[in-house]
């Protein structure tokens, strides 16, 4: 099996030609939309849904253009693929819930929470497992990272990789985990600008019944036109006009909230073309991968405890994280980041299952593989409307982030992750900026 790692831009090459094609027999049922209101919102994820509802609750008229069969966008919990045990295929964390407005909405609703701490219990490197010394180190060259890209941060961008040489089995460990298990990309691919603007994680919380039913339940009230993918934006003259299969919304404003690699795509089109600033802050925030590929075990634990994490590192990066047995769950989630998961990708989900299983056999033996009875891969870069998992400016690269969320002639605003400032690559940060925008336009309303 061949683990090299290709490009980003040659798998989303080969998963485009055929991006469209599922969708295209759905979109010739014509269903009616509202036509003329307030606000158009593309896309109904997190961003999405607390725009609409920050709208609704100021009286302004909207409507909501989702491409795909669903809300939430990349909130996601799947109940039908291991019975009896949700699973999250995309955000799983309410992060930095102090300040998260996720976390209310869960206990609102009576959601199951367990604080999850941003630590590593078990290393092994090959079949050497760390002592609690080496643990210890691995926690320190961390926080040494940390300030040593915080120092660099204020004078100058550039790549997480010129911070330190990475050479020790401790190092490497660090940089897995603070680079593709963290921010979705490798050290050399994560902007050193990018990297200290981000919040504080702690403290992080699971859910039990699954975080995608939390962002569920906050926009269950939100009317939302799936399977409308915009395919055109015109913002010349006076307000907005999208242009949709099911017809096209004339609107005073409009609100973007589509992933990175969703613009980058090209499947909207402009009216006018993009300015060339706009054009290049988005290309300069690529879409990073953190792909998981869920374990469901016949009871065996491997000695591990319920929350448990443990990280798998080998040499050339092939390396894999598991959350084991959340909520007792028999359960281990493996997670694999930056290059290695793009490369995974583009080998498809028996491939990915694959190395999980070898990764497991490698340090608790070859019976291993028998207690795994059912096994699957998310593939995020595969769904059209997404391509990635979150964004992640380039090094060097980031002030394409204000770029970004910089308006069109004050008629077409940006929301969503990307630009959602230390709270950027987070559910909670989408919540938070769908608001601000939304709000900002409620205030020129």
């Amino acid at each position: 099996m061949d683990f090299r790692n290709p490009s980003r831009r040659d798998i989303l090459a080969g998963l485009g030609a055929t991006a469209f094609t599922p969708f295209a027999s759905r979109l010739a049922i014509a269903q009616s939309i509202p036509t003329n209101p307030d606000v158009a919102i593309i896309g109904s994820g997190p961003a999405g849904l607390s725009a609409a509802r920050t709208l609704a609750a100021a009286g302004k008229t909207f409507v909501v253009l989702e491409a795909d069969d669903r809300k939430g966008g990349r909130a996601h919990t799947d109940t039908t693929t291991f019975p009896g045990i949700p699973f999250d295929r995309g955000c799983a964390w309410i992060h930095s819930a102090d300040r998260n407005p996720m976390l209310p909405v869960a206990k609102q609703h009576g959601f199951t929470l367990q604080q999850h701490h941003d630590s590593i219990d078990h290393v092994w490197y090959g079949r050497e497992k760390f002592t609690d010394t080496q643990i210890k180190s691995v926690k320190r060259i961390q926080d040494e990272i940390v300030k040593a890209n915080s120092r660099v941060a204020k004078v100058r961008d550039g790549a997480v990789s010129e911070i330190r040489p990475i050479r020790s089995k401790e190092e490497q460990a660090t940089a897995t985990l603070m680079g593709p298990m963290d921010m979705a990309v490798d050290f050399h691919n994560l902007s050193i600008r990018d990297y200290d603007e981000q919040a504080e994680l702690e403290p992080n919380y699971l859910v039990k019944e699954g975080f995608g039913t939390v962002v569920a339940k906050f926009g269950e009230s939100v009317p939302v036109s799936l399977e409308t993918p915009v395919q055109k934006i015109k913002y010349s003259g006076q307000g907005v006009q999208l242009e949709t299969a099911k017809g096209t919304v004339s609107a005073k404003y409009a609100i973007v909230t589509c992933s990175t690699g969703a613009l980058q795509s090209g499947y909207i089109k402009w009216d006018p073309v993009l300015p060339e600033w706009k054009e290049t802050a988005i290309q300069n925030i690529p879409m990073a991968l953190l792909a998981k590929i869920p374990l469901l075990l016949d009871g065996e634990r491997f000695g591990i405890k319920p929350f448990e994490d443990i990280l798998l590192e080998m040499p050339g990066k092939q390396d894999i994280y598991f959350i084991c047995h959340p909520f007792d769950f028999p359960m281990m989630i493996g997670f694999v980041g930056g290059d290695f998961a793009w490369n995974l990708s583009s080998q498809g989900r028996e491939a990915a299952i694959d190395f999980a299983t070898s990764a497991l056999q490698r340090v608790f033996g070859e019976k291993t593989g028998k207690h795994i009875i059912k096994s699957d891969f998310t593939q995020w870069p595969r769904n059209p409307w997404v391509r990635g998992a979150y964004s992640a400016a380039l090094p060097g690269q980031f002030a394409a982030r204000a770029a970004l969320k910089r308006p069109l002639a004050d008629k077409v605003y940006f929301a969503g992750e990307a630009v959602a400032g230390e709270f950027t690559q987070t559910c909670g940060g989408a919540v938070l900026v769908g608001a601000e925008v939304a709000n900002t336009i409620i205030k020129r309303l």
